[in-house]
């Protein structure tokens, strides 16, 4: 099954997260503050990302625990790292070195996800260490404006990309065009440990990576 808009994900999965309440009170404080400070309405960044202007509201006034995709969404809207949608990761310097003990995990949706940077802008990518649990349920795509890059660290990893199937092992790496439905999938009863990279590139760019970006050790399903 594909869910075709990251609304949809966001409403399915947005109670699923695992931020504390104070995370969540200077999450919406963030949110309100950067969309503020461009000048934007809550009706102009909804239709930014694709979320619907109450959900966005309630996201502000810290009611919504917010999905992964829909913090990327956000942080890909406002052109910042997605670290720095915290208060402990938006310290300006140019050169940005992450301790192990300043990265807290988030777990949502089968997910648990640790941002690895707390760069400022311009940077455009947004690395994130990420285990999939063996025990994640469901067989929704997800896609999203990008590309990503991933890299297996640990455990077995099925991605689906659109149509396809694609198995990968310790050591193994994909990179794709995200707009296209793809979900990650942990097998062989162990979690799947992986670092992704997302990054906002031109479409252009993306559209050249569409054939032949994939890891050669796959799959067809």
């Amino acid at each position: 099954m594909f869910v075709d808009t990251q609304a949809t994900f966001c409403y399915n999965n947005a109670m699923q997260e695992t931020l504390e309440m104070p995370e969540l009170t200077s999450l919406g404080g963030t949110l309100r503050e950067l969309r503020q400070r461009r000048g934007w309405t809550l009706e102009e960044l909804a239709q930014k990302v694709s979320l619907s202007k109450s959900y966005l509201s309630r996201l502000e006034d810290s009611d919504r625990q917010p999905s992964l995709a829909v913090l990327l969404a956000l942080s890909r809207a406002f052109q910042v790292p997605l670290a720095a949608l915290f208060p402990e990761g938006r310290e300006k310097q140019e050169t940005v070195v992450t301790r192990a003990s300043e990265s807290k995990p988030q777990s949502g949706n089968g997910l648990t996800y640790t941002p690895l940077s707390r760069c400022p802008p311009p940077a455009g990518m947004q690395p994130v260490r990420v285990v999939v649990s063996a025990e994640r349920v469901g067989d929704e795509c997800y896609r999203h404006e990008g590309e990503e890059w991933l890299y297996v660290l640990s455990g077995s990893l099925q991605l689906t990309l659109g149509e396809e199937l694609y198995s990968l092992q310790v050591g193994d790496a994909a990179h794709f065009d995200a707009r296209q439905p793809h979900r990650l999938t942990a097998f062989g009863g162990v979690d799947a440990e992986l670092i992704i990279v997302a990054c906002a590139a031109p479409r252009q760019l993306l559209d050249s990576y569409r054939h032949g970006a994939l890891s050669s050790r796959h799959s067809r399903g």
